[in-house]
């Protein structure tokens, strides 16, 4: 894959695939529901760890740590900066800052597939960054659009290996739509836009 690849070390974002039987599960007591609260806005977002447990299992030990407070979404990756790649995507990446922060990073986890977990990279989706097979950390994207690219199969990434997709924003997508549009150099935010914090919260009907 072009720069995704080389910015995904350790990290993790996009989003899930929408069989019916996912989107059932809104209202199942096995769906964590998070909000990301952001300097530029709160997203909440459904987490699976029936359908991939072991990338939501770790995205959500991270979140009980505090790891991702303080972090940011640094990166933004659209249309118009990517003039490398003929498969172009649209993701925002972001995880947790500083050296105190890499002490605290558990070992990388398994590769969750997403021809093994039925999730997808649609509009929305929470994904794990990575860099090859097995490296996925605690950065995250979520994608703008679907992007099947970045599924299973998908000529996104050379190894055709895909990325964890292991939850999806309900609500807030504008938020994420604005962090996109920020002013960048190559595919870095030139002012990364920080997360306060991020919690599970009670579930609550989303509409």
């Amino acid at each position: 894959m072009g720069a995704l690849s080389r910015w995904c070390l350790g990290v993790g974002l996009c989003a899930l695939a929408v069989p019916t039987a996912l989107v059932a599960q809104s209202g199942d007591a096995s769906v964590v529901l998070v909000e990301i609260e952001t300097s530029a806005g709160l997203i909440l977002a459904e987490i699976y760890p029936e359908q991939a447990p072991i990338t939501a299992g770790n995205f959500l030990a991270y979140v009980d740590d505090a790891l991702f407070d303080g972090g940011s979404f640094f990166r933004s990756v659209r249309p118009d900066n990517q003039p490398n790649d003929s498969v172009r995507i649209e993701v925002i990446q972001g995880g947790p800052d500083g050296p105190a922060v890499r002490e605290r990073l558990r070992p990388a986890i398994a590769l969750e597939r997403t021809r093994d977990t039925g999730l997808r990279h649609v509009d929305g989706a929470l994904s794990m960054a990575r860099s090859g097979p097995d490296t996925g950390t605690a950065q995250f994207f979520v994608c703008i659009g679907d992007q099947p690219s970045l599924d299973f199969g998908g000529n996104r990434n050379l190894d055709g290996q895909d990325f964890a997709v292991f939850g999806r924003v309900v609500r807030g997508m504008e938020v994420v739509r604005t962090i996109q549009s920020g002013t960048v150099e190559a595919q870095r935010l030139v002012a990364p836009i920080r997360i306060e914090h991020i919690a599970r919260t009670p579930r609550r009907p989303v509409g």
